[in-house]
């Protein structure tokens, strides 16, 4: 497990570093004020609209502002901390949610179709315009006499993103069970419910990591565009709002944010992998068949 950890991580760094090579081989051989080809806009390679990767670095050192001592780095993981808890809030709300429809659906093949067409259309909805109708709920809906705050509002369209492939991994996994193995629990005389937990469950498990990787980064990606559309403060979201402001006169600033965002969504990927290994530690590696 060590080796293989130690082989993704020098993977991880090699592919760093091919992106860089690629940005860098860009800005020597693109033009400075941009272009076209095959009818693609082609990006401008100037100091102010293409950074040097090794200013971008640089960058992180310096304080946010000027005649500040603060250093950036240190202001981007605030902004990051703040975005990771309504993102995990945000994670948990929308795997609950969809466990209990892929539950549901599983349990009975009505639901399944009539609740999975809509699963599946709730995803063409762009954020970006639903986020600010969401938000304008805080202070203005009651739940049993509790009033949504706004960054409750910012888990609701972080769940909103994350709950889809959550729920369409564990409804696959659920129906994974062998066959052999339903026709056992079914001569014992087992419940439906026992069987959810001692067959289903579990067989549903290798289904259910790389569902919930995938919803870990998009309740990364639903909070900070929530963050940006709506103008909330305090998160990451913010921060690449505001350093894009000032990135006509410094533009390796909003680069710092851009970091920060990303690195918060390879923890919240780091996250769901340290769950996997929890869980798995003491299970057998199985190869999922097709179904």
């Amino acid at each position: 497990m060590i080796r293989r950890a130690a082989r993704r991580s020098a993977l991880f760094l090699l592919a760093l570093f091919l992106v860089a090579c690629c940005w860098e081989f860009y800005k020597v051989i693109g033009p400075d004020e941009g272009g076209s080809l095959l009818g693609l806009p082609l990006p401008k390679t100037t100091n102010r609209a293409m950074p040097h990767t090794w200013e971008m670095v640089q960058r992180l050192g310096e304080p946010e502002n000027r005649g500040g001592d603060t250093p950036i780095w240190m202001s981007v993981v605030g902004y990051a901390w703040y975005t990771f808890r309504l993102a995990l809030v945000g994670l948990l709300m929308g795997a609950t949610i969809g466990m209990l429809l892929a539950v549901l659906m599983a349990r009975f093949r009505i639901a399944e179709r009539g609740l999975l067409p809509w699963v599946v259309m709730s995803q063409t909805v762009p954020l970006i315009a639903l986020a600010p109708q969401v938000v304008s709920w805080s202070g203005r809906v009651d739940v049993v006499g509790w009033e949504i705050p706004r960054w409750f509002a910012v888990c609701i369209l972080a769940a909103f993103l994350a709950f889809f492939p959550i729920a369409v991994g564990t409804l696959r996994g659920l129906k994974s069970a062998p066959a052999a193995a339903l026709e056992l629990m079914d001569s014992y005389a087992a419940s439906w419910w026992t069987t959810l937990v001692k067959l289903r469950f579990p067989a549903a498990v290798p289904h259910m990591v790389p569902a919930l990787k995938l919803g870990a980064t998009l309740s990364v990606i639903g909070v900070i565009v929530s963050e940006i559309s709506t103008g909330i403060s305090g998160g990451i979201g913010r921060a690449v709002l505001s350093y894009g402001q000032a990135a006509t006169g410094d533009p390796t600033k909003v680069y710092a944010a851009v970091f920060g965002a990303a690195v918060l969504g390879l923890v919240m990927f780091g996250l769901v992998v340290a769950f996997d290994v929890i869980v798995m530690r003491n299970r057998p590696h199985e190869e999922v068949g097709s179904t």
